[in-house]
This record gives C-alpha cells, sequence and structure tokens, in this order.
C-alpha cells in the first residue's frame, strides 16, 4: 500500500494578519506549487529518498530532514512497528516565505496519517504539524500550515491553556473570489528564524491599537463583502517597516506596483517572495509582467499567478 499527498504554497502574515492570518495558493496555469511526499510501506526501517528542483538546499542526513523526523515521531507516538519508505518532491524553494517547510511537513504528516487508516483526527494532526514546522521557523504558529493542511484563508483562533484536547486552531474566512494573487519569488533564500530576529521585542501602543483596528476591519470586511473596506485595512504595521529594508528591490517593486494601480503589495511570510492583490486578469498580467523582468534576481526565481487554493492538502 502507499499513498502520495500533495501540499500547497502558502502565504503567512498577509500583511495585516501577523502570525494570525494565512491563504494557500493555487497557480491559474494548473500547475501543483507545493511539495508532494509519497508513502509506501516496507519490510522495516524508515526510509526517505528526495527529488525536485530545491533538493540540494536540503540536509544530507536524511534523519536531519523534517519528512524524516514527522514519520518517525507519527510511528512513535502511535506505537506502529512498522518499516516505511518515503520520497519527497521538493517543489518549493527553502527560505523562499511561501510555507515551504509547513508544505513537507503537512505533505509528510498527511502522508502517515492516511498510509495507517487515519487514526489522528484533523485537529490532532494540525497542532502536530504547527510543531514540526516551529522547528524549522523558529516558533510554533499555524498561518503557514493551516492554509496548506485546509485550503483557503484561515484566521488563527486563541487557545484556552485549561483544555487537554486539541482545540480548533483557525477558522476559515469569506474570501473575494475575483481576486488574483500574484507572487513573486526573486531567488534569493531568507532564513524565518533570522527575519524574526528583525522585530522588536515589544511595540508601542498606537502600535498595537493600529494593529488591532486593520485586523479587525478587515476581517469585518470579508463578512461584509466589502472590497473596498478589505483593501484599504491590508497595512502590515508590525513586520513590514522591519523587514522591508532587508529584502532586496522589495521596496521600488511596491512603488512599481502601486504606480500601476494595484492596490495591495505585501510580504509572503518572511519574504522575498512578495504578493500583489489585483481586481482582474488583466491588471494581474500587468503586475506579472513587471515582476519578472525587475524583481527577481536569480534563476530560480518565479512569478506565478494565482487565486486561493480551496482544498488544501489532498491525495494525488
Amino acid at each position: 500500500m502507499s499513498v502520495e499527498v500533495y501540499a500547497p504554497a502558502s502565504m503567512g502574515n498577509i500583511s495585516v494578519g501577523f502570525d494570525l492570518l494565512g491563504a494557500a495558493l493555487a497557480p491559474l496555469n494548473g500547475e501543483l506549487l507545493g511539495d508532494k511526499v509519497r508513502a509506501e510501506r516496507c519490510a522495516t526501517g524508515l526510509h526517505l529518498t528526495v527529488s525536485g528542483p530545491y533538493a540540494e538546499r536540503l540536509p544530507s542526513a536524511v534523519e536531519d530532514n523534517i519528512v524524516w523526523q514527522c514519520a518517525a515521531f507519527f510511528l512513535q507516538q502511535q506505537g506502529i512497528q512498522a518499516g516505511v519508505r518515503l520520497h519527497l518532491d521538493k517543489q518549493l524553494p527553502v527560505g523562499s516565505g511561501l510555507g515551504s517547510s509547513a508544505s513537507s511537513v503537512v505533505a509528510a504528516l498527511s502522508a502517515m496519517n492516511q498510509l495507517f487508516g487515519e487514526p489522528l483526527a484533523p485537529q490532532a494532526l494540525l497542532h502536530l504539524m504547527g510543531r514540526f514546522e516551529g522547528q524549522i521557523s523558529g516558533a510554533v504558529h499555524y498561518d503557514n500550515v493551516a492554509p496548506c493542511f485546509l485550503g483557503g484563508m484561515q484566521l488563527m483562533l486563541p487557545q484556552a491553556s485549561h483544555h487537554a484536547q486539541p482545540q480548533r486552531l483557525c477558522e476559515p474566512l469569506p474570501l473575494f473570489k475575483h481576486w488574483y494573487w500574484v507572487v513573486a519569488y526573486s531567488g534569493l533564500s531568507l532564513s524565518t528564524a533570522k527575519m524574526r530576529a528583525l522585530l522588536p521585542q515589544g511595540y508601542d501602543r498606537t502600535t498595537c491599537i493600529e494593529f488591532g483596528r486593520y485586523l479587525a476591519g478587515f476581517i469585518h470586511a470579508c463578512y461584509r463583502g466589502d472590497e473596498e473596506l478589505a483593501l484599504t485595512c491590508l497595512k502590515d504595521v508590525l513586520a513590514e517597516p522591519y523587514r522591508a529594508d532587508a529584502i532586496p528591490g522589495f521596496t521600488g517593486a511596491k512603488a512599481a506596483l502601486s504606480a500601476l494601480g494595484v492596490d495591495v503589495c505585501g510580504i509572503s511570510g518572511s519574504g522575498p517572495t512578495l504578493f500583489a492583490i489585483c481586481r482582474d486578469e488583466a491588471q494581474a498580467e500587468q503586475a506579472a509582467d513587471w515582476l519578472g523582468k525587475h524583481y527577481l534576481q536569480s534563476e530560480g526565481g518565479f512569478v506565478r499567478i494565482c487565486q486561493l487554493d480551496h482544498q488544501g492538502a489532498r491525495v494525488v
């Protein structure tokens, strides 16, 4: 028996929702922009092979690979004595701001759960995904793993410390289905942990109030279907002011896209990928063309016009 799971790329933060908002991506061209993990039973042991355009950026020792670690922990936690052979097709660049580690974690744990008859319910599985993704990024947060696993745009919910059972971690937000999300990966690699270290240890009261106002306004606008308010509220007062200068070309690209009439441009996760929200496909193509000519900085860079992926992780 074998199973293969695809887990889509994702954007964390979405400007207004630092560590609280995330969305899964589906390129318009039908490409599967994300990692795939195949798991199958074998006689004995835990084995991992890796392929894909970004395989060479991963640790050479299989025991250091997050996919191997996810599988080993899953077997141990469930008390399963079985041999498993894994294969990771690494399609997302490491340190890109597109939820690369989250995609590998979600694909690995989903594949293992499917292979052994789904012993973990979705919320328990999501809790485990957050734990492992946090080993890579330096902090446990769910704004990549939740949309990667569940699809759509997800809002992270508060957790009560006294609950013994896994709680619901997130809530899907209504979507503006006609929006086009242009994502541009420059080709550079930025450590999520290092980009988090650029942020201050604390924020003043004015900034905290501003952050709350924009996030609450955006959520309200999503439920009301108020596009103008939603676009107005998509402002990053917590991370972008401290990260923008550390991302080569970002500030210039944001200004250029604004001049083209694009309402929103922000940092996807910790960068260097940026995203732009366009109201129609023609504007998205214009933005993608500019970014392809001016933002990419290595052969590994790319631009994709996307809408949101509604499915999340799935067997392929």
